[in-house]
Formats: C-alpha cells, sequence, structure tokens
C-alpha cells in the first residue's frame, strides 16, 4: 500500500488540505484506502475544523457586542446589579476564586486518571520486558501491575475528593446568595402600600435556580471546560486525527442547541407570567374580591399546562438529539482508529484509552451546554426580577407618605 507523503499529495485544491494535515501530524493514510476513509479523514481534518473556527468568530463578535450593550446600561434600583453574573461577583468574589483555583488543580489529577489505564494495558500487560527499573526499583511483571492499579486507585479518590470538596463549597455560597436574594425581594416588598400575594411565587420558587446558578456561575464552566480541554488534549497526544474526531458533532451541537434554548427562553418568560397572574386570582379568591376569580385560575391552569407541555416537548426533542450526536462520534474512533491500529501507527492500548476517555469527555461537554440553558433560564429569571423590583421602587417612591407610616 502506497502512503501518501509530501512527493505524492494531491494538488488541487481543497482536496489536498486535509491530506497535507494528515503529513503534518504523522499519520500515513495510504491512496489504497476505501474511499469512506477518504470521506471521514477530509471531514474531521478540515471541514469540522473550518466550521469551529467561523463558529468561534461568530458568537465571540456578538459576546463583545452584548458586552458593550450591557455596559452602556444602568439600572436604578438601588445599586442592584444590573445581570446576575455582576450579583455573584460582587456578593461571593473571594468564594468564587477559591472554587475556580481548585477546579484548576484538580486537571492534573484528570489527566493522571486517563493515562494510567493506557500505560496498563501497553506496559503492565505486555511481559517481554521484565523485570524491568523504574524509579531505582525492580518490577516484576505482577508487581508493576498492581502498583500501577494501586496509582490508578488513589488517583481515583483524589479525583472523588476534590469533586466533592467543589460540590459542598459551591453548594454553601449558593444557599447564602439564594437568602440574600429572597431577603432583598421581602425588604422590597414591605414597602409596598398594597401587600398582593404575587410575591409568594417569586419568593418561594422563581428565585430558587437563581441560587444554583450563583454557586455555578463561574466555577463549573472553569471545572467542566477544563476537564473538556484536559480529555481533548489527552486524545491528542494519543493520535492528532482522533483528538479532531471527538470535535466532529460540536458544530452541530453549537447551532442547533442554541436555537432550541431561545424557543425554551420564551415560553419560560410565559409560563412566569401566568403563574404571577394565577396567584393574584388566588389572592382574589382569598380576599373575597375577585367575581370571576375562579374561571380566571381555571384558565390559568390550562394555559400553564400547555406551556409546560410544549416545555417537555422542547426539552427532550434537545436532550434526544444531543444524545444521538454523542453516540454517532465513537464511529469516527472505531474507523479511523481501528484503520491506524491495523497499520500499526496506533497502538491498541492507545485506542482503548481514547474510547474511554470519550466516556468522560461527553459528560463535561452535556454539563456546559446545561450551563448555558441554565444561565439563559437563570438571566431571564433575574430579568424578570429586576423588573418587579423597579416596579416595586416605582411605586414606593410615587408615594412616599403612606410608604414612611408602613
Amino acid at each position: 500500500m502506497s502512503e501518501i507523503s509530501e512527493a505524492n499529495l494531491p494538488d488541487y485544491g481543497l482536496h489536498a488540505v486535509p491530506h497535507r494535515i494528515a503529513v503534518f501530524v504523522e499519520t500515513k493514510f495510504g491512496e489504497a484506502a476505501p474511499e469512506w476513509l477518504h470521506f471521514v479523514v477530509h471531514t474531521v481534518l478540515f471541514w469540522v475544523p473550518v466550521f469551529l473556527l467561523v463558529l468561534a468568530c461568530f458568537f465571540g463578535v456578538r459576546l463583545i457586542a452584548r458586552r458593550v450593550s450591557a455596559g452602556s446600561t444602568k439600572n436604578s434600583i438601588h445599586h442592584q446589579p444590573s445581570s446576575l453574573f455582576r450579583y455573584v461577583l460582587h456578593y461571593s468574589r473571594r468564594e468564587q476564586a477559591v472554587l475556580v483555583a481548585v477546579g484548576l488543580l484538580a486537571m492534573p489529577i484528570l489527566y493522571v486518571t486517563l493515562e494510567l489505564p493506557k500505560i496498563i494495558i501497553n506496559t503492565a500487560l505486555d511481559d517481554t520486558h521484565f523485570p524491568d527499573q523504574h524509579l531505582g526499583t525492580t518490577f516484576q511483571q505482577t508487581e508493576f501491575l498492581i502498583a500501577l492499579c494501586l496509582l490508578y486507585l488513589v488517583a481515583l479518590l483524589m479525583n472523588g475528593a476534590v469533586k466533592f470538596w467543589i460540590n459542598i463549597r459551591k453548594g454553601k455560597t449558593g444557599e447564602r446568595l439564594l437568602r440574600r436574594l429572597r431577603l432583598t425581594i421581602f425588604r422590597r416588598w414591605r414597602l409596598r402600600t398594597s401587600r398582593n400575594t404575587d410575591v409568594v411565587p417569586l419568593i418561594a420558587q422563581e428565585v430558587e435556580p437563581l441560587g444554583g446558578f450563583a454557586a455555578d456561575a463561574f466555577a463549573l464552566p472553569v471545572f467542566q471546560g477544563g476537564t473538556f480541554l484536559t480529555i481533548l488534549l489527552f486524545m491528542f497526544i494519543q493520535d492528532p486525527v482522533l483528538g479532531a474526531a471527538a470535535l466532529t458533532m460540536l458544530p452541530v451541537q453549537i447551532i442547533v442547541i442554541p436555537r432550541l434554548q431561545r424557543q425554551i427562553n420564551v415560553l419560560a418568560r410565559l409560563r412566569i407570567a401566568e403563574i404571577r397572574q394565577m396567584s393574584k386570582s388566588l389572592g382574589d379568591i382569598v380576599d373575597d374580591s375577585g367575581k370571576n376569580s375562579t374561571q380566571l385560575l381555571g384558565g390559568h391552569f390550562k394555559n400553564v399546562h400547555d406551556i409546560r407541555l410544549r416545555l417537555h416537548r422542547i426539552k427532550f426533542f434537545m436532550k434526544a438529539l444531543n444524545n444521538f450526536l454523542t453516540a454517532l462520534t465513537p464511529f469516527f474512533f472505531y474507523s479511523l482508529g481501528g484503520f491506524l491500529v491495523i497499520k500499526g501507527d496506533l497502538t491498541l492500548g492507545a485506542l482503548v484509552a481514547v474510547l474511554a476517555a470519550y466516556k468522560d469527555f461527553s459528560a463535561p461537554l452535556k454539563e456546559l451546554f446545561r450551563y448555558y440553558q441554565a444561565s439563559e433560564d437563570a438571566r431571564v429569571r433575574y430579568d424578570d426580577l429586576l423588573t418587579y423590583l423597579e416596579m416595586d421602587a416605582q411605586k414606593a417612591a410615587s408615594t412616599p407618605d403612606e410608604r414612611s407610616t408602613v
């Protein structure tokens, strides 16, 4: 089988680019390789990186524009931060810094848990070079296997302990910020001249996700993003083509999921508004001041039911699509990695390690997409909270005499 080299590369247009990239990363595909393999190589080494670069530029420009527009607007609610991220930084700057630092320190431990299984398969299970000497100590094959397994166990315990500590610390941070938000809402509600019951779902349920997101606002993208990049780096070190193959479905996920999330945001706003109207109707029934409140309440029940059904459909479709795209990526591992193992350019241990790493690779990616969904939901809730507080501030300012008597 003749191999593609710099001398016999095709020199026409974009067709030559993936092959030149393959030669650059020292991955040689024979000219007699099946056509489907050439298609996979072109997709993995050229088209996917191009799409990712275009998407990165697009989202980068949009993020800068959003930051500029957000910086030009000011909030008038008694120094209330204009965004949830600013609120989190203002009241938990030190806690967020500690969480981020510990999350970064966990990355070397994670890499060790990925590297040790490959060493066990390629080294400890190969009896051709034993007895072997490491760190001044001579090991027999069984002794070396046990030593590596014990190291792997220690690394797993350390990785689990770090995750446990981060989760506990995030829980404390989120609960403290949630308590502060509820106190802020309650204090503003006390200044109102008419204390309606619409504050009940706001202070009890609607702010609950804000506390959870406040704990994850900076720690989760750093920890899960670092996990994602660490596993991706491990894959690239095993073989650059397999590392690139892990990103094959990422452009589709980046394009589709945000569009579905925007539909969810619209429905979330409708649901919040409907629940507040439902609470007002309930308050009218309790006060015996609503003539048709019972009929209105039934209409609110039906509207909330319909909105939640639409939310379920979109959410579960998005979840099913994401799971399918995640499960589709191993096709590239089995095809490309299997071909490289057959040619002898990749060890079986490295391929097994990449496949095992991909199981962990999809988890932080899902967490990052979940974080995006949670951030959008929290942004909607926080904006509605600011609107609610702004209305209270305006009402209180318009009736200073009555407010002073409360």
